[in-house]
């Protein structure tokens, strides 16, 4: 399964290495298609990939953590 995802990070995570630790705690591959961060706040489009267990999981990582996740569209084919 893939999903397209934005996600947008308060200030207080820009130490956090949230990205990293997606890939390091979830069995997931992700692509990072376009980010910008600065000392306010950072924002990610990503491509998220695994099963549907790990992607939910995922989520629930972001959520707990503090990120917005603004949109999520799966992509078939």
């Amino acid at each position: 399964m893939k999903i397209r995802t934005e996600l947008n990070f308060p200030g207080d995570l820009k130490e956090e290495p949230i990205i990293c630790n997606l890939c390091k705690k979830f069995a997931i591959i992700l692509n990072i298609l376009e980010a910008s961060f600065s000392t306010e706040i950072g924002w990610a489009i990503l491509i998220l990939e695994g099963t549907e267990e790990d992607l939910k999981e995922a989520f629930e990582y972001l959520k707990n953590t503090g990120v917005q996740i603004k949109d999520i569209q799966t992509i078939t084919g």
